[in-house]
Parts: C-alpha cells; sequence; structure tokens
C-alpha cells in the first residue's frame, strides 16, 4: 500500500534539514537498506535507508531543499504496486498542498545568479561532498562536467568549475575617461587607483558547516568558563616506540593515534574527567570516547572514537584512517559526530609549536598538540641534554572540572607519554 515518507529528525532536537538528493529517481525500485534519500544536517550529509522493498512513486520536493521535521517528502509504494491516479492518491493521503518547504538562504553573489538544482529524469552522478559545495556556490551541478568513474561529478570537477567562474569578469569595465592634457610624469611611486567599490574581494558564502562551527564555538566561549593548563612532555620514547611499531610493516601508526590512547588511559586514571556539564546534572561516561578534529575542504569536523579503552593502536589507527576518508568524501553520518568528553586537535605537523582551542560543546576539555622540537634540558642532576618535547595545552570547561582535578589529569597523561610501553600493553 502507498505511503508517505516524512522527513526524519536526524539530529536530536533539530527542526528541519536539507534534502540533498534522491539517490533513487521517481518510479525506481529499491530494495531494504538502500538509501532512498540523502538529508543534510548541520554537521554531515546522512543517508535514510528504505525499511523494506519499495517504489519511489514522486518526489514532492526537489534537491537541495530544506524541509521541516514531519513534513511529507516522498511517496513510496511496495513493489508492482499500481498506484493509478498520483493527484488522487496525494489527496487520500492528506498531502493537499507541497511539503512546507524552505530554500535555504545564502548571501547572495555580486554578479553571479543562483541557479537551482532541478530534478531529472535520471540521477547525476556526483558524490555528497561534490554536491555540498556546488550548492554552496551556488552552482547548478548539473552543468558541471564530472571526470570521476563513470562520469562522476567529484570534489575537483566542482572546484575548477568555481575557479573558472571566478576568473570571469563580474562588472562591465568603465567606459573610457575624455581625453585630458597629459600631466608631466611624477618621480613619486604610484599609487593604486581606488574605486568607488573599495578594495577588490571575493565573497565566499557561508556554509551550513561552516556557519555551524562559528556558532557552537561562538557559544563556547559564552557559556563555558574556559580555563588552561599548558606544559612540555619529553617524547623520545614515544617516538622512539613508534618508528619500532611502524619498521614491523604491518601496521601504520600516528604520533596521534598514540596520543589518542594516551588520552583513553588518563580518563581510565582519572574518571572523573570523563564528564560533561548538562542543565541537570554532570554526566559521567563508563567508556572513554574521543572525539578527533579533522579539517576538510567545508571546515572542521570532529567524529568520535568509541571506547578507546579498549581498541588497540591498530585499531585506533583504523578507525581515524576510515574517519579521515569519510570526512572528505562527504559520508560521516550523524552518529559519528555525536557523543565524547574530549577532543583532541594536533597541528604538530604544521610545525606549530603551540595554541589554544576551544572547547567542543558540550564536551569538558580539548587537548591542542603542538609539534616534537628538540630542546637543552636540564636533567635531574643539573645536567644539559638534549629532548624531544612536546607542548601541550589542556582546554577545560570549570563547571564540571576544577584546576586541580585537571592538573591531576594532566599528569596522568605525561606518565602514559613518557612511559609509553603501557600503551601497548
Amino acid at each position: 500500500m502507498a505511503e508517505l515518507v516524512r522527513m526524519p529528525e536526524v539530529a536530536a532536537g533539530s527542526t528541519a534539514a536539507v534534502l540533498s538528493d534522491w539517490p533513487v529517481p521517481e518510479g525506481a525500485s529499491f530494495h531494504a537498506g538502500d538509501a532512498i534519500m540523502t538529508v543534510e544536517t548541520d554537521k554531515a550529509e546522512v543517508d535514510v535507508e528504505a525499511h523494506t522493498d519499495g517504489t519511489l512513486i514522486k518526489a514532492l520536493v526537489p534537491s537541495g531543499t530544506e524541509v521541516e521535521v514531519g513534513s511529507p517528502v516522498a511517496v513510496i509504494a511496495a513493489p508492482g504496486e499500481d498506484v493509478g491516479d498520483i493527484a488522487g492518491l496525494l489527496a487520500e493521503l492528506g498531502v493537499t498542498e507541497p511539503a512546507k518547504a524552505r530554500a535555504p538562504v545564502r548571501p547572495e553573489v555580486p554578479g553571479t545568479e543562483r541557479t537551482t538544482e532541478t530534478a531529472t529524469a535520471g540521477r547525476i552522478l556526483s558524490s555528497p561532498l561534490a554536491r555540498r559545495l556546488a550548492r554552496d556556490a551556488g552552482i547548478d551541478i548539473a552543468t558541471i562536467t564530472g571526470t570521476g568513474p563513470g562520469g562522476r561529478i567529484v570534489r575537483d570537477d566542482v572546484n575548477a568549475a568555481i575557479a573558472a567562474r571566478t576568473t570571469q569578469p563580474t562588472t562591465a569595465p568603465p567606459a573610457p575617461a575624455p581625453a585630458q592634457p597629459v600631466a608631466p610624469r611624477s618621480t613619486a611611486a604610484p599609487r593604486p587607483a581606488a574605486s568607488e567599490a573599495g578594495t577588490a574581494y571575493e565573497v565566499i558564502p557561508h556554509s551550513r558547516i561552516r556557519r555551524t562551527i562559528a556558532g557552537r564555538l561562538a557559544q563556547s566561549k559564552q557559556n563555558a568558563p574556559h580555563f588552561y593548563l599548558k606544559g612540555q612532555v619529553r617524547v623520545g620514547e614515544l617516538l622512539a616506540l613508534r618508528q619500532r611499531i611502524n619498521a614491523d610493516g604491518r601496521a601504520k601508526i600516528s604520533v596521534n593515534d598514540l596520543l589518542i590512547k594516551a588520552i583513553a588511559m588518563a580518563h581510565v586514571t582519572v574518571p572523573e574527567m570523563n564528564v560533561v556539564w548538562t542543565a541537570d546534572a554532570v554526566h559521567r561516561f563508563h567508556t572513554v570516547d574521543v572525539s578527533v578534529a579533522i579539517a576538510t575542504d567545508t571546515g572542521l569536523v570532529t567524529p568520535v572514537l568509541r571506547s578507546v579503552e579498549t581498541l588497540s593502536l591498530s585499531a585506533v589507527s583504523a578507525q581515524v584512517r576510515t574517519f579521515t576518508d569519510q570526512a572528505r568524501n562527504g559520508t560521516l553520518r550523524q552518529g559519528d559526530l555525536e557523543g565524547g568528553s574530549i577532543t583532541i586537535s594536533n597541528l604538530g605537523m604544521y610545525a606549530v609549536e603551540e595554541f589554544t582551542a576551544i572547547i567542543n560543546p558540550p564536551q569538558a576539555a580539548i587537548l591542542a598538540v603542538g609539534t616534537a622540537t628538540r630542546i637543552p634540558v636540564v636533567t635531574q642532576d643539573g645536567s644539559l641534554e638534549a629532548a624531544d618535547v612536546m607542548t601541550l595545552t589542556l582546554s577545560v570547561d570549570h563547571r564540571p572540572v576544577d584546576g586541580v582535578l585537571a592538573a591531576r589529569w594532566f599528569a596522568a597523561l605525561r606518565e602514559s607519554i613518557e612511559k609509553p610501553l603501557r600503551l601497548i600493553v
């Protein structure tokens, strides 16, 4: 029997989401477990899977439309079912007007025309990230030529289209001024001519994820009273251990993988840090879930590794690589981005020695990791020696965690890093 598909609440507390794509065209059949629509939340694009076999009879909203949660978005039927008059069927199902939808709000880009992605008879092969980039840039995905497998439109294709558009003049050249007497040439350096429009610049519309990041971090600084602990830890033994593990050739472990395990061990040692603050109570978790900051072309995402205290180093490394690939392909799921009590943000690969990070709400802390450098260090007997050290900065929410507790945790973290064999036993 034909039935309505409604916009799901893919993110807790959300009131609307963007229906970014219909993987199944109208009239096509699908099987249980197939993705029948792709929904974009504030953090990721989520494939909504079918519960049973069926046929997509009619899509009620076009791709790229923001739809309120609970509003009808499609009509589906059982395999082979003849629904007859679609208009009559919609009236029978109580759909007397189009689904309550809103076009996503984007800033207007001077000199460009906004295009609308319309449904076609066949599906346009494109990656979720490519669709998002094209939509944010105001480019109709159908106008882009794909270079991926089978003509699939990928990120590089969209970036090329954006670059081609920005190289075109956005305003007509000014009319030639009337001839004027030629003034004597000055020996002073010429100054750039000012225009009425001011300094030239490029307008880059905010993406949904960029807006969300900005809002959440501003909220974090306003609502969470931050305090900071900074210290240097010796990482010579940690680096030597990594080198020995990787020399085996069976796994490639990063410094970040080792630090994630060290964070988990510190949380096990000081479980009072494994918390988040809520309006009614402090929640203390029974497993150590650690978020990992991953940079993408559209912004920073922080997928969560679950039960890190039970994972081997190779399992941690494999999961981080999977999350990195999914983040850059735009295939992370909403559940991958929820939870955790602490985030690790590492800029050491960019030769950044130290920095301070903003807590990812509602978590209680974030650890900012700088690069390892070799410096002279005074030993306990007063002599100097060269040592590999790394500067770590811990940002902490003072509501669930006080300074002494955070210092105890930092000491436990230092112990795990400076005596790293315990990370693999």
